[in-house]
């Protein structure tokens, strides 16, 4: 049996991953050389990455 708190925990992290998503999209838009890009870059790939492993445990555990 999966333990909630654990499933709640990594349901927030892809809750996070969202946001630095939405974070790296809008420094994008906004941002005035390609060092703030390299930047938005790592971020929205580490979401991604992060995004992935947090979902893999969630199935793993049976809960997606």
């Amino acid at each position: 049996m999966p333990d909630k708190a654990i499933d709640n925990n990594l349901n927030k992290v892809i809750g996070l991953c969202y946001e630095m998503l939405e974070l790296a999209d809008h420094g994008d838009k906004i941002r005035e050389d390609t060092g703030c890009g390299i930047v938005y870059g790592k971020l929205r790939d580490s979401a991604y990455n992060l995004r992935k492993m947090a979902e893999k445990e969630l199935t793993l555990h049976g809960s997606k």
